[in-house]
């Protein structure tokens, strides 16, 4: 049963997003950022304003789209389950996660079989080829649930900051609207190995394309709730919690208007709506996924068999509620082509992306639809039939990077605060070289830490040491002082502090991956 009560416990606090228009939504933290930032552990990305000193900038910022896998998708269809007749065919991640599992060493991926079929596990020791572990939940099977739930929507998160008995595993999984079930409350999940889970609870009523995501900054579980509006159609909405049981718990009404699509999506078909939305922390910040539904109707693509057009657009934050997105063009796009097997329907998943040596690896659900497959039951239309999960890898870091307009073209960030002594960047040069200088609060170059006291870098890395003649950066984190980069070609993705001769950021590390644990990069 739903509980009857919700939780006491502080919400995060944020001004409701207005509804009933389409302009950008304000991100409050670019718009006061204060005179010495102090920068939160990890990399520090180039995706917004906040580093940066715009007036002492003469470098431009590149936005980056990963590539997609040449191979995919790296899963379809093949099972029994996910083939059976009495769903559309699918292997789709949308409503579960991909995460690499530091207990074990495998990457694993929490998926659906068939539309609206049964929930699963896979698993891969690369990341690329993907196996079904037969489990006893039900034998003969990889199903993680009796096959008289079916899953909709939803997410799967494993919980880094777990202690002691908590379960490690938690699952949001909503079941599709059916007349005779009440499924507008969605079901709350915990497990201790991700295989065997047991309901802890039900949530306030959400629309189907719900999902929940955690913010360690605020460590917070977010409910990401979809909900309609007249105006803009499709939005979120937005619920928190101490923990993932008190996020579940509200009623009608008490979730706050959150996000939404806005006059710089161009929808192509219908005006664009904001389908669905799933964060993860990456390093310093989160990153997001904000799917734009571009159309067409619903009723269109039942009656062609194919998929209507969603596609995937990055947006970050700094405080896991505002969201800034600059890059209007899609992340992980479609393919409008007949035939294709990411034809429409791209979707994301929980954990968004994991860190393989230099790389962030995407994994996305997309459809290529069935036109043979006609029927008046839209659960068993074309539309929403064979499914699969494809992958986009990008540089680490390499959302956006600031690249030189000229020879000499040099960023300075505001004055910073910070911890460690080593600097580091994830740069490539191209045949130049980069080099920093360290300015105090006039400005000035720091004695020992200018420019010509810089040996560089020289090269392509995602992990390398700035270093100075006889000067480090010891004794002045707490000081506000400003990096001042320089080189001639190329592009800076990134850079930060620490004490690691290694480099390790202490930043979040999304989904993980080989080599990192615990969530952070330690």
């Amino acid at each position: 049963m739903p509980p009857d009560s919700h939780t006491d416990s502080p919400r995060t606090p944020f001004t409701p997003v207005e509804m009933d228009n389409r302009q950008p939504i304000p991100v409050p933290y670019l718009q006061d950022i204060p005179a010495v930032v102090t920068l939160a552990p990890g990399r520090q990305l180039f995706v917004d304003d906040t580093l940066i000193d715009s007036g002492k900038t003469t470098m431009a910022q590149v936005f980056h789209h990963p590539v997609k896998y040449p191979a995919n998708p790296v899963l379809l269809p093949q099972s029994a389950e996910e083939t059976s007749a009495e769903f559309p065919p699918c292997a789709i991640a949308k409503s579960g996660g991909v995460w690499f599992d530091d207990r074990d060493g495998l990457f694993k991926m929490w998926y659906m079989t068939g539309y609206l079929g049964y929930a699963a596990l896979a698993t891969s020791t690369d990341g690329i080829h993907w196996e079904r572990p037969l489990l006893d939940v039900v034998p003969g099977t990889n199903l993680i649930l009796p096959r008289g739930i079916h899953p909709d929507s939803g997410s799967v998160v494993i919980d880094h900051e777990a202690i002691g008995d908590e379960p490690r595993y938690k699952m949001l999984l909503r079941e599709p609207d059916r007349p005779d079930v009440d499924n507008s409350r969605a079901r709350a999940y915990t497990s201790p190995d991700g295989v065997h889970w047991s309901e802890c609870g039900r949530t306030g009523p959400m629309h189907d394309r719900s999902t929940m995501f955690y913010n360690p900054f605020a460590r917070k579980w977010v409910q990401s709730i979809r909900n309609a509006n007249p105006t803009i159609g499709r939005m979120r909405e937005y619920f928190d919690g101490d923990t993932f049981q008190e996020s579940t718990r509200w009623e009608k009404g008490q979730p706050i208007p959150w996000q939404r699509a806005d006059c710089l999506d161009h929808g192509k078909f219908t005006p664009a709506q904001l389908y669905n939305f799933d964060a993860i922390a990456y390093e310093s910040l989160m990153i997001g996924f904000h799917q734009i539904l571009h159309g067409p109707d619903n009723y269109i693509g039942e009656r062609t068999g194919l998929p209507k057009l969603t596609e995937l657009y990055l947006g970050s934050s700094r405080d896991g509620t505002h969201w800034h997105r600059p890059d209007r063009e899609p992340f992980i796009g479609a393919r409008r082509e007949y035939g294709s097997w990411e034809y429409g329907y791209v979707e994301s998943s929980a954990g968004m992306c994991c860190i393989v040596g230099d790389e962030l690896w995407f994994y996305y659900s997309a459809y290529a639809g069935d036109p043979d497959r006609i029927t008046k039951d839209w659960r068993l239309n074309g539309t929403y039939a064979n499914g699969a999960v494809g992958l986009a890898k990008l540089r680490r870091d390499g959302f956006v990077s600031l690249r030189p307009i000229f020879p000499g073209s040099a960023i300075q960030t505001r004055r910073l605060a910070f911890s460690g002594s080593r600097l580091f960047v994830n740069a490539d040069t191209a045949c130049s070289r980069l080099t920093v200088a360290v300015l105090n609060a006039d400005a000035n170059p720091i004695a020992g830490l200018a420019h010509e006291d810089c040996l560089g870098l020289l090269g392509n890395s995602t992990c390398a040491e700035i270093r100075w003649k006889s000067r480090s950066l010891e004794g002045l984190g707490d000081a506000g002082v400003c990096f001042q980069f320089k080189m001639a070609r190329g592009d800076l993705y990134a850079f930060w502090t620490t004490d690691s001769a290694e480099g390790k950021s202490g930043g979040y590390t999304a989904a993980g991956g080989p080599g990192l644990a615990g969530g952070r990069d330690l």
